[in-house]
């Protein structure tokens, strides 16, 4: 493959870096519902370690950003909120529908990282690199939830396509 386009390579550390931001939002969303009306250590402990690993991500896109000068999405304070509300309220519905959200959300991740590979030449071996690990680590993420109770049958099939379409709207 040739040299990536100069336009899709902004468009996708801008996608990716509000992307990371927005993952951190929903974790500490969840968090503060798990600290203030609904105690679950378990859960909040899992919650903690995923939110690790995407603040990893948000600072290398960060740093990309710098480094590129691009310019950052105009919408980072509203994905924020919406995040820190999705995050919150995914708790209050208990731990199966906390769980589908981060397991909806990076199923939408997966594909769209992949996506990505697919666009980026071989003069970005480096980002390719990062993408294709923090891909992994998203998967790992949806693996967890899974685990960890998250279902998307019956009523939380609902959920499960409106976050899903959410996120896709969002990127």
């Amino acid at each position: 493959m040739e040299k990536t386009n100069k336009k899709i390579l902004e468009e996708i550390i801008r996608v990716d870096h509000a992307g990371e931001r927005g993952a951190i939002k929903i974790y500490e969303g969840q968090l503060l519902a798990l600290k203030t009306i609904k105690q679950d250590r378990s859960l909040e402990n899992t919650i903690e370690e995923m939110k690790e690993h995407e603040k990893e991500h948000l600072e290398y896109f960060e740093n990309e950003i710098q480094k590129r000068k691009i310019k950052p999405t105009y919408l980072l304070p509203l994905w924020d909120v919406m995040g820190v509300a999705l995050g919150f309220g995914t708790v209050l519905l208990g731990k199966k529908a906390a769980m589908l959200c981060t397991a909806s959300v990076e199923e939408v991740i997966e594909d769209h990282y992949e996506g990505q590979l697919k666009k980026l030449g071989n003069d970005e071996m480096n980002l390719k690199a990062k993408i294709e690990k923090f891909k992994s680590d998203e998967v790992k993420h949806k693996n967890i939830a899974y685990e960890s109770g998250a279902s998307n049958k019956g009523l939380y099939s609902i959920m499960d396509k409106v976050i899903k379409t959410g996120s896709k709207i969002a990127i």
